[in-house]
């Protein structure tokens, strides 16, 4: 071998491979940018609307601009529930209108008007509610949960309190200036009771006239009648038995921009594409990419992706909800030692935190695939040190662009593509339902999903 050929040999060493090109290609990629703009210029992305057809199209060009091929959409059937007007208030000794609060209705709510005693439910926890007298309530419970608890979710809360009598249901923020806060009362049906969200301020208020006794008004208008909604799919990589399923939902409250919610989640799918497109011909299991409708209003879009497709022949789903909020990754491994194992070998490879949330939860669009056995890895943010526990601007009117950093989504989207690359690879055993049955449990997840209809029926 001559000198020309030691230099050709290592030139050719120390050329970038398709990934390194593809990472480094991400850095200046303004396609998830882009797509969150368009997104959240849009009026509204609430599932079943016209906003949210809309920004199905916009998801599609993405992708296929992001270099996804054959990308479609499959239709679905939905429920859609469109806000009219709300009027609260608390009453004066003779019945009449003492002081109105804003408050919005939380979807799903059925139009009714509602006069009785507020009665303030604290955390809104089954052992606060079964405290409480609430027959013929308005149940005031707050959006946050005890510390050292695991969190308590709203149709959880509303479900207990409807449960025990409560004639309607008041949701109130728990951080002062983030604004009366969104989120069905439960899973694309009329709910049993009205129901609707005030700030932290208007909370203040309504726990001291619960405890001088004092009656409220509620009078919610809206509409719940038949819709339909889109999944937005596309596949790359080998024609294996097997695949790994990455989703985000694309939809939204109607009450803001859905920035953070879950805009910067399709934004992340977006960037991660193009790497993942680079790589196509080193992936070793089948990919599919989707962008779902009607999260929101009770993973619609989820649950007929997984009646569609052969969830034996799913891998594992990676499920981006909450990721590119803040700079740190937060993964849920949803009980899979195997998956929390991934994340952090590969978040370690490439020198990035990665924050670990071993315990599975039920309330975003793994579910539909977690209960059937798949493995599901959920890629969420960790909020800066000391941050307030919940949502956040999350489902209120300030969950705005302005809230997102570029460079996160950027991160994010590197990271999500390689965590499916390794996914690609790497053997991950299926997730036992007797034993995500008992984890479920041991967190008294039982009582609350029971109370909000998601228990599934063959758990006895």
């Amino acid at each position: 071998m001559d000198d020309g050929d030691r230099e050709t040999d290592s030139t050719a060493a120390e050329r970038p491979t398709a990934l390194e090109r593809a990472i480094g290609h991400a850095w200046a990629d303004d396609r998830p940018w882009e797509l969150l703009t368009r997104l959240t210029e849009l009026s509204h992305r609430l599932g079943g609307s016209g906003g949210e057809r809309r920004a199905a199209e916009i998801v599609r060009e993405s992708l296929e601009d992001a270099g996804l091929a054959n990308v479609e959409f499959d239709e679905f059937p939905m429920q859609y529930w469109e806000r009219g007007s709300t009027e609260f208030a608390v009453l004066e000794s003779g019945g009449t209108s003492g002081r109105s609060f804003e408050a919005i209705a939380l979807p799903y709510s059925p139009a009714g008007d509602v006069e009785g005693p507020l009665v303030d439910v604290g955390y809104g926890t089954p052992e606060e509610i079964d405290e409480a007298d609430l027959q013929g309530a308005i149940a005031v419970a707050s959006t946050t949960t005890p510390p050292g608890q695991r969190f308590v979710h709203r149709m959880e809360k509303f479900g207990h309190a409807v449960a025990a009598g409560a004639a309607a249901f008041v949701f109130g923020n728990h951080v002062p200036g983030q604004l009366p806060p969104t989120g069905a009362l439960q899973f694309d049906a009329e709910a049993a009771a009205p129901g609707v969200g005030v700030s932290a301020e208007t909370h203040d208020w309504l726990a001291e006239y619960a405890d001088r006794g004092s009656r409220a008004r509620l009078r919610v208008d809206a509409t719940t009648r038949d819709g339909s909604s889109r999944n937005v799919c596309g596949v790359l990589g080998p024609e294996t038995d097997e695949e790994v399923l990455v989703l985000a939902h694309y939809d939204a409250h109607d009450v803001g921009e859905g920035a953070l919610d879950n805009g910067c989640g399709i934004a992340t799918v977006v960037g991660a594409t193009p790497i993942l497109a680079a790589i196509e011909a080193d992936l070793e299991r089948r990919v599919r990419i989707a962008g779902v409708g009607c999260e929101e209003v009770g993973l619609l879009g989820a649950e007929a992706l997984a009646d569609e497709l052969d969830l034996e022949s799913v891998h594992a789903i990676v499920n981006v909800d909450g990721a590119g909020r803040h700079r740190d990754l937060r993964a849920f491994s949803h009980g899979s030692a195997a998956l929390e194992a991934l994340a952090n070998d590969v978040t370690d490879a490439f020198g990035q935190p990665v924050v670990p949330e071993p315990d599975p939860h039920p309330f975003s669009d793994h579910w539909p695939f977690l209960r059937a056995g798949v493995p599901a890895l959920q890629l969420h943010s960790q909020p800066p040190e000391g941050g307030e526990r919940g949502r956040g601007w999350g489902h209120t009117a300030a969950d705005t662009r302005d809230k997102v950093d570029p460079r996160t989504l950027r991160e994010h989207a590197i990271l999500t593509a390689l965590l499916v690359r390794e996914l690609a690879t790497r053997d991950v055993p299926r997730v036992d339902e007797d034993e995500l049955r008992e984890q479920l449990r041991e967190q008294e997840y039982e009582p609350g999903m029971r109370a909000a209809a998601i228990w599934p029926d063959e758990w006895r």
